[in-house]
């Protein structure tokens, strides 16, 4: 009996080709990464923008010259903050003489103004002058602008004036004369004194009232740009030609700018 070989064919199936994965699949974790880059770069702005750096601009001449119309700031919102849980990683301190901060104007905190630091809880203000006095001592003020050359009583000689500006706020002038003792305004706990360096033109502390540190958003960091107000200005030949126009515009917006006065650090 004769034996019978059946021979049976196995198919091995062939390795897949070594390589990069097909390009569906490339494009669909190059749009994964795309979206985590932006993603990651959107959370750092927002923390950068809630907790350490904002935008501000000088909309008045009330701090000149140390700060100008026309002056971009970047104001850091962490110096003045207090956390326990961000302490060890930013540089937190308080409120200080002479400081210069922007801060919600307590009568509207929509608006957000920008004035010099006088007077910290405790201390005891009067203007003699239009100088400073703080606890019986004249304080050293060049940074201080006068250009008015007429008196107003109540704005020189504050708070023991004998009279009331013509811009006061009623609460205010009942709450300053609660506040005021022996001629001097003692500033009462979590509140400072703010004037503008532009002492004749400045509506600050002396017309409406102090700053609550709740109100304190932080202080000028550095002048990013600067620019004068009104510095371009195009004729009616010019506005015919809206590309010319533009280019106008830029030259001149660059040749118009302050440049000894950018990454100026306001003091």
């Amino acid at each position: 009996m004769s034996e019978v070989h059946t021979e049976i064919e196995v198919a091995v199936p062939e390795p897949l080709p070594a390589g990069p994965p097909p390009a569906p699949k490339r494009r669909h974790a190059a749009h994964i990464n795309t979206l985590q880059s932006l993603a990651i770069t959107v959370v750092i702005a927002v923390f950068i923008v809630t907790f350490i750096v904002q935008a501000f601009q000088i909309p008045s001449e009330s701090m000149e010259r140390t700060l100008l119309i026309g002056d971009y700031l970047l104001v850091d919102k962490a110096h003045y903050g207090r956390s326990d849980f961000w302490h060890w990683l930013l540089p937190y301190r308080p409120v200080q003489h002479q400081d210069i901060i922007v801060f919600r104007y307590p009568v509207n905190p929509q608006q957000h103004f920008v004035k010099r630091v006088i007077g910290v809880p405790g201390d005891r203000i009067r203007l003699i002058n239009k100088h400073v006095y703080v606890n019986g001592e004249p304080q050293a003020d060049s940074y201080a602008v006068f250009n008015w050359a007429q008196h107003d009583r109540f704005r020189d000689n504050f708070p023991n004036s004998g009279s009331l500006g013509d811009r006061v706020t009623s609460n205010w002038f009942e709450r300053a004369r609660k506040l005021t003792e022996d001629g001097q305004l003692i500033v009462p706990q979590g509140y400072y004194f703010v004037l503008g360096d532009n002492r004749d033109d400045s509506y600050d502390s002396r017309y409406w009232g102090l700053v609550p540190e709740e109100n304190i958003v932080g202080r000028p960091l550095i002048i990013y740009w600067s620019m004068p107000r009104n510095r371009v200005a195009v004729d009616d030949a010019t506005q015919s030609d809206r590309l010319s126009t533009l280019a106008y515009g830029l030259v001149q917006s660059v040749k118009g700018l302050r440049w000894d006065r950018m990454f100026r650090v306001p003091n």
